[in-house]
């Protein structure tokens, strides 16, 4: 017989999810309290994230390790987008009371996972755990600065070499094929077409699925001088153009280096519009000064010029671009 959270109760389901979780260096007190209790050796970085069932992702395509694995990568890779150290996560899980407690331990061991293999130094702190219609998860993760200066998208300026770190357009391709081959044309999700895609597509499917941002790289980014930086989590043309508009700047695409570096990711070919406008690869979109090499794991990818218009533009081979990618309150998907 399944054991759900609403035979359990909240107090035996915390025990159960907790136990799958390891500690995190930077806590000095961790989950029981009303708070945990963190060191810090500089200023914090802040970031919360909240995925819902059906707009963002689906039981039927996630395994709760790969859903855990998802909600602790994409919340890092925020952090490293700073310059800072993850140290801490926080995640509020609510869901039906008939939801098998084996999934949330399954998500409890992804997340840990995640930050055992993406940020050694972070882990799970805290939370909460409550009812609603649909599974929920509001995650917040925390980082230390540890003295440095966190790196704005504010600061690109013109002659600013254009780098990216991580997959590129994988994570789009692997969405397009979960939706057009691995559902029905309501986006209700079938298992066996999902064995198949991921015998052919493991590489796209694992990017959508349980991204593995680079993480690592947030620091020497910033230690290199990074002028500028973020996550790529809606789309390169959309999160270029918004440092395009912080920086008040225009920031120029080279598609053939964009070919020639992302093209094709571990055998998956990868077409141009799905670099431009796909979303959630979650890697590091940077600028750096003129004079200064990215570190090892970056791409130069473009540049960095002066505003020539009224207002900031993405371009792409010296064309205006107009950026498109993922817009919760625009994009329909099926089944929702």
């Amino acid at each position: 017989m399944t054991e759900t959270v609403g035979a359990l109760g909240e107090t035996r389901v915390l025990r159960r999810i907790l136990g799958r979780l390891g500690d995190a260096p930077a806590a000095t007190v961790g989950p029981g309290d009303d708070c945990a209790v963190l060191r810090a050796g500089g200023d914090l970085v802040v970031t919360t994230d909240t995925m819902i069932e059906g707009p963002d992702f689906r039981l039927a395509w996630h395994s709760g390790f790969e859903l855990g694995w998802k909600l602790a990568a994409t919340n890092l890779s925020d952090v490293a987008a700073m310059g800072a150290v993850p140290t801490a996560l926080t995640i509020a899980l609510a869901c039906p009371r008939d939801t098998p407690v084996a999934l949330l331990e399954e998500i409890s061991s992804g997340l840990d996972a995640a930050c055992r293999a993406l940020a050694p130094e972070c882990g799970v702190v805290g939370g909460d755990l409550a009812t609603a219609p649909v599974l929920t998860a509001a995650v917040t993760a925390i980082g230390d600065l540890r003295g440095v200066a966190p790196v704005l998208r504010s600061g690109a300026r013109a002659g600013d070499r254009l780098a990216y770190a991580g997959d590129l357009g994988l994570a789009g391709t692997g969405l397009a094929l979960l939706f057009r081959e691995g559902a029905d044309a309501d986006g209700v999700a079938h298992s066996h077409a999902l064995a198949r895609l991921w015998a052919e597509h493991p590489e796209a499917l694992a990017a959508q699925l349980a991204p593995a941002p680079p993480v690592s790289l947030g620091v020497p980014a910033a230690r290199a001088g990074a002028t500028a930086m973020l996550d790529v989590s809606d789309s390169l043309s959309l999160d270029a153009a918004r440092i395009a508009r912080a920086s008040d700047v225009d920031v120029a695409l080279d598609r053939e280096l964009l070919v020639a570096g992302f093209g094709e990711r571990d055998g998956e070919g990868v077409g141009i519009d799905a670099m431009l406008t796909g979303g959630e690869d979650h890697g590091l979109l940077a600028t750096f000064p003129p004079h200064v090499t990215p570190p090892a794991g970056f791409a130069s990818i473009g540049e960095v010029r002066a505003r020539a218009g009224a207002e900031p533009r993405v371009l792409v081979d010296d064309e205006a671009f107009s950026p498109s990618g993922w817009d919760p309150y625009r994009i329909s998907l099926p089944g929702v």
